[in-house]
């Protein structure tokens, strides 16, 4: 259960910032991009999260597994055999890429929709007065999209903290689990045929009072700037 909870902590925690980053890196690229090209480079950046997930993450697998040709690229870049799913550490770290990969389209579409939202007049007074582009974007556009950074906040920790088809997918049973999978293999019959349903049932609540947690934290914060308006 501890190792099941750490993982799923981390992960959540730690692809979150990655996933809002870069997300919003796309976002304001694909918006400062040449309008005759603008259409093709969203649609590129959108085909990660149209990818079921499960297939995804087979497709990440089979590229790095064995002789698979990232695998092969890198061994003859290293010059010496490596192996990516034999320890829990470089598994981990795919299932974190992964997660960004297939997760920042949404955050990407998301941001890209509120910068059509920005009130071009504050952006050219600021210009006027002298701001520099670093300062533009902290000052005027990062504040106007910040109701989309707790929406998408909040989405991802739901989602994230229900970490599943990358341990599917990476076949990552046997060296990292998450609180949805300890409850998934708490219903597997085992050798007699049983079903643990009352430690899935345990499992399965404490996912949602974690999932309450982390969205209390965001949440908290909604309330004290509509409180203080």
């Amino acid at each position: 259960f501890w190792s099941a909870l750490r993982f799923t902590l981390v992960f959540t925690i730690l692809t979150l910032p990655l996933v809002l980053g870069t997300g919003f890196l796309i976002a304001l690229a694909v918006n400062n991009t040449l309008q005759r090209i603008k259409g093709p480079v969203i649609f590129v950046s959108l085909l990660p999260f149209i990818i079921t997930p499960v297939i995804g993450a087979l497709s990440i697998r089979w590229l790095f597994i064995g002789d698979g040709i990232l695998t092969a690229g890198i061994e003859w870049w290293l010059d010496r055999d490596i192996a990516m799913f034999a320890q829990a550490w470089t598994i981990e770290l795919m299932m974190y890429m992964y997660r960004v990969w297939h997760v920042a389209p949404f955050a990407f579409v998301v941001f890209y929709a509120g910068l059509q939202t920005v009130n071009n007049d504050a952006v050219e007074a600021a210009i006027i007065d002298g701001a520099t582009r670093w300062q533009r974007l902290r000052y005027v556009i990062i504040p106007h999209l910040m109701p989309l950074v707790i929406f998408l906040t909040l989405i991802h920790l739901m989602d994230a903290y229900r970490v599943f088809e990358e341990i599917v997918g990476f076949s990552a049973s046997a060296y990292v689990i998450s609180l949805q999978w300890l409850t998934y293999e708490f219903l597997l019959q085992d050798g007699t045929g049983a079903r643990a349903i009352s430690r899935a049932s345990a499992s399965a609540i404490l996912t949602m009072i974690g999932v309450a947690v982390l969205l209390g934290l965001p949440l908290r914060r909604v309330w004290r700037e509509r409180k203080g308006s």
